[in-house]
């Protein structure tokens, strides 16, 4: 009785909420990359560095926050990345070298999105919810960390613009905190009410894991996802920095990127609602070359500002598109029993796409004066990644009840 409350439309409502703040915030670095390095004196790949070392440890450790959420409850964890998040932007606020931004923003910041992230709690939503509206859910929930990119980046260039970058990073630490008390909203049900339709034989986790990277579509999706960290996370904290680069205003960066939160509502919702009617991996396909076309308009062609909106517009219907596409998959080919800790598994190779994609930019950066190799390798990337989605077997895996059974 104590979970009844707790019912799908209240979990989707705080889980989004959570997202909303934490993917959100997690975007105000693109705005924060000029004024801090100018304030404090640091190069261009150190700050990159630093925000790549929380995407790898983000990705490195949703596996294991996944699977401890699978163990011992979505909300404890949550709760716990709460106060890790919160906690290290209050710090970033205060530092003055490198290596505090690492440990800040990239140690504690990196463990925090990893409790906070899509992995855990669309896995959460989705426990909640029959498969007929999965895909929709799955949709609305990846949804929210967009409209959180839409309304928290301007927010953070207003602070920053008036009260300079640590008051804005500061502001940030309090907005997170409310992720702390939402969390007791995620108390899972018990593992009974979650067992797969047509009484499913139970796994272990080991069994799980063995089971899917055995899978050759678990494998191909694992690796694909990559390339949507590389094209993300380089757009996301570099895009506003090649703009003032080609002479537009810092806003229009800001604008930028808050245009591709709004129209990723749209996007996710979108793609998320035909993930219930179509087959997902050609969804998936089609994203990845849409983008790729996207990136490839928008070197070609001179930067102005109309230019740069209508491009993010446009980036931003396919921005986390993947995101429930690829969640759903991964429940569709395996069950839901270990969503989190497989989707984690998945979602650590896109993380590991964004350390290279946001470091790259960096480092290229410094030692050439331009940003063109990224955005090639972003386009060709992309390509691939389209390529290696239609192999993939997506039926759900037959599991025998001897090796289910297995602790």
């Amino acid at each position: 009785m104590q979970n009844t409350w707790r019912t799908p439309m209240v979990v989707l409502t705080c889980g989004t909420i959570i997202l909303f703040v934490s993917f959100g915030t997690r975007n105000i670095f693109g705005i924060l990359l000029e004024p801090m390095t100018t304030d404090l004196g640091w190069t261009t790949d150190q700050f990159s560095f630093a925000i790549a070392l929380q995407a790898v440890l983000w990705g490195m450790t949703t596996p294991i926050t996944a699977a401890l959420a699978d163990r011992f409850g979505t909300a404890r964890m949550v709760a716990a990345g709460g106060v890790l998040y919160a906690g290290g932007l209050g710090l970033l606020s205060l530092i003055e070298t490198p290596v505090g931004m690492y440990m800040t923003s990239g140690l504690m910041l990196g463990l925090g999105l990893s409790a906070t992230g899509f992995p855990i709690i669309l896995a959460a939503v989705t426990k909640r919810v029959d498969q007929r509206r999965r895909s929709l859910f799955l949709g609305i929930g990846s949804a929210a960390g967009s409209s959180g990119q839409f309304a928290l980046v301007p927010l953070g260039q207003y602070f920053i613009d008036g009260y300079g970058w640590a008051a804005a990073v500061a502001a940030f630490g309090l907005i997170t905190a409310i992720i702390v008390p939402l969390s007791w909203c995620l108390v899972q049900p018990r593992a009974e009410e979650t067992q797969e339709a047509g009484g499913a034989p139970r796994q272990g986790l080991a069994d799980a894991f063995r089971e899917a990277c055995a899978h050759r579509g678990f494998m191909l999706l694992t690796t694909a996802y990559f390339v949507c960290g590389f094209q993300v996370l380089f757009l996301g904290t570099h895009l506003p920095k090649f703009l003032l680069e080609a002479g537009q205003d810092p806003w229009v960066g800001a604008a930028a990127l808050s245009i591709i939160g709004l129209t990723n509502i749209i996007g996710t919702l979108a793609w998320g609602a035909l993930g219930g009617v179509l087959r997902t991996k050609y969804l998936l396909s089609s994203i990845y070359v849409l983008r790729s076309l996207a990136l490839i308009v928008f070197i070609l062609i001179p930067v102005t500002t109309i230019g740069t909106y209508v491009f993010s517009a446009v980036i931003g219907l396919l921005w986390l598109a993947t995101v429930p596409l690829t969640s759903g998959l991964v429940a569709r080919i395996f069950g839901l029993r270990y969503m989190a800790t497989l989707t984690g598994i998945v979602f650590f190779s896109h993380q590991v796409g964004s350390f290279f994609g946001v470091w790259l930019g960096g480092v290229l950066f410094v030692r050439t004066g331009s940003y063109d190799a990224v955005w090639w390798a972003a386009v060709a990337l992309g390509l691939i990644a389209a390529l290696l989605h239609f192999p993939i077997d997506d039926r759900p895996v037959e599991r025998t009840a001897a090796a289910a059974a297995r602790p």
